[in-house]
Parts: C-alpha cells; structure tokens; sequence
C-alpha cells in the first residue's frame, strides 16, 4: 500500500532550510550589530554579560531578540493547532509564507532600526525551527548545528560497533547538513558585504522555492 510522504520532511527541503538558517545567522551577525538570529544560547550569554556590566541598552539588543524567538515557538504552534487539518494548503506552508514576507520587509529596514530587524529574524527562525524539524522520521534542526553535531557523532559512534550501513548513512546525512548550513553561513558573509540589508531577501527566495515544493506529494510504499 502506499501512502504520501510530506515533502516537509523531504531531504531537498531540509538542505534549502539549512542553507536559509545558516545564511539568516550570518546576516544578522554581520550586517545588524552582530546579534545572532538562531543561536539564542550565544544571545543569552552576552544578554547576562551586559546586564552584568550594567550596559542596560546593549543588553536589551540580545534579550528583545530571545523573546522574539520564544513567541515565534509560540505562534508556529498555534498555526499547527488551528490549520493543521487543511487539505489543500499544508500548515506548514503558511508558515513559511509569514517567515519569506517578515524577511522580505526585513530588507527595507535601515541600520537605524536593527533591532526591530534582528527581533523579526529571530522570530521567523524560531517559527522554522519549530515547524521543520524531521528528515523522514529523524529529527533535524535547520537553523542551529549543536543537535546535529551530537546526533551525527552518536550514530557515527554507534556504526563503528555495530558497522551497520544504516546507521553510518544516517550519521553522514547529519554531517552532510551540517556542511551544508555552514555554506549557508559562508554564502550569507559574503552576499552581505556586498547586498548589505537586502541580502536577505536571498533567505526569503529560499523560503518561497520550499513554499512551491511542498505543492509536490511523493508516495513510498
């Protein structure tokens, strides 16, 4: 019997995401006052140093991003709830609609307002994170490495033992991401320097062509 596959779950839709994540993180970085867009851990971290320093303003820059982030958890969710038994539009496809609009606005905002531009890419990554998250079946992470890292060296551990084939191609898969939302990383450095704030609008390209593919439904027995 076969069934259909969501092409959410596809490998061609979690390498663009991983190509958008990595690229999003290093615009931020690079062109809105070095705060990161995915890795909140690291947000946090200089939140309580400047806190700590009594640098009020500086903190605020790290910490409006953090809640940016936890709301757009929140209201990916509540898209899941409310539209998750659509048939012709898939709920994650209005999330990925709100993530390519809220990026393609990014674009048009000057360095004057970084903050308000780092508080809509946090919430559009934390949006993806929480609707994209398995690789048929798997878990993967598009928009941070540090799961992916731990998963990859955990099933390359457990192949050396066991030499199960499987287990080794899932290990490499999960390295392979990784590599690949470094390129993203790489790719969003250099297009910044050059594009400046539009080079996000590359991200929100991205986020349409997943938006069109996710139309397709493959079926596996």
């Amino acid at each position: 019997m076969k069934k259909k596959d969501q092409m959410s779950e596809s490998a061609i839709v979690i390498a663009i995401l991983c190509i958008s994540g990595g690229f999003q993180d290093a615009y931020t970085y690079n062109c809105r006052e070095e705060v990161f867009a995915n890795a909140q851990t690291g947000n946090m971290v200089l939140m309580g140093q400047n806190f700590a320093m009594g640098n009020w303003q500086l903190g605020m820059r790290y910490l409006l991003p953090v809640a940016a982030f936890a709301i757009g958890i929140y209201i990916a969710q509540k898209i899941r709830r409310n539209y998750g038994k659509l048939e012709k539009v898939h709920w994650r496809q209005i999330v990925i609609v709100i993530e390519a609009i809220l990026l393609f606005i990014v674009g048009f905002l000057p360095q004057q307002v970084n903050l308000f531009a780092n508080i809509l890419v946090s919430f559009v990554c934390a949006m993806q994170v929480q609707s994209f998250r398995k690789l048929h079946g798997n878990s993967y992470a598009t928009t941070m490495c540090i799961g992916n890292l731990r998963a990859a060296t955990e099933l390359w551990c457990m192949y050396r033992s066991t030499k199960d084939r499987e287990t080794m191609k899932k290990s490499l898969l999960y390295y392979g991401f990784i590599g690949i939302f470094i390129f993203g990383a790489a790719t969003g450095g250099m297009l910044t320097k050059h594009l400046a704030e539009k080079a996000i609008w590359i991200s929100s390209v991205l986020l349409f062509i997943v938006f069109l593919l996710m139309f397709i439904s493959s079926e596996k027995t």
